[in-house]
């Protein structure tokens, strides 16, 4: 492959862009419908992929009342959840996408820089870098839960790009689902989505549309036909 990548810097979402972990979240989502006795439909649980964490527990506390279980205030749903998910088994080295740590040091030997915006909590995305050697590989992280609102709302990105000191026209940014292709489009930038069937959302309106994360490395191509 001939390395085509006509931007100085690539952002990259996590959950679902350099790990299968929408995935994995959404079938876990089930379990802990079941465990709880939330009545949470596949519907509710597709519409979940790609929120923030704070409208992932806004949303439980709403189920949590639904479900005739009573007030539950932010903290305490936040802890229900938490000592639930310390239960269950989560390896982001299992999860990690074909091809991502390839693809992250190609754009580091040609000189491409490389950001991390994700809507995860700030631990969860030190967890899975650090688990898979990949935290190096991203001279910005950002996490949803600095702002008041995350995607779709693009000041994850327009906070990204002015840590990498960039224009949007200079970057491009890396995404699957709805909420964040919209963010990446609010905010400027040329959108990349990794192809994402299982949802059911649309990603027409992404720039280009890839297969694998390698793909990145010649989206220029991609781009001018």
């Amino acid at each position: 492959m001939v390395f085509n990548v006509p931007f100085r810097a690539v952002i990259f979402d996590m959950d679902g862009v350099l790990f299968d972990s929408e995935w994995y979240y959404y079938h876990e989502l089930a379990v802990f419908s079941d465990a709880f006795d939330l009545g949470v439909t596949e519907e509710e649980r597709r519409h979940m992929v790609g929120n923030s964490s704070q409208n992932f527990f806004a949303t439980i506390q709403a189920w949590w009342q639904r479900a005739g279980h009573g007030q539950i205030d932010a903290e305490r749903v936040r802890k229900v959840y938490y000592d639930w998910a310390a239960t269950r088994s989560m390896d982001y080295r299992e999860l990690l996408n074909p091809g991502v740590p390839q693809a992250l040091d190609a754009l580091e030997a040609h000189g491409v820089r490389c950001a991390l915006a994700s809507s995860s909590p700030l631990e969860s995305i030190n967890q899975a870098l650090d688990e898979c050697g990949l935290r190096r590989s991203f001279e910005t992280i950002v996490s949803g839960e600095q702002f008041r609102e995350s995607k779709p709302n693009p000041e994850i990105y327009l906070h990204t790009l002015g840590a990498l000191g960039l224009d949007a026209q200079e970057c491009c940014c890396v995404e699957d689902s709805l909420y964040g292709i919209e963010a990446g489009c609010r905010a400027g930038l040329t959108v990349i989505a990794k192809r994402e069937d299982r949802f059911g959302f649309s990603q027409a309106e992404a720039d280009v549309i890839i297969d694998q994360i390698p793909d990145v490395l010649n989206i220029g191509e991609r781009l001018e036909r």
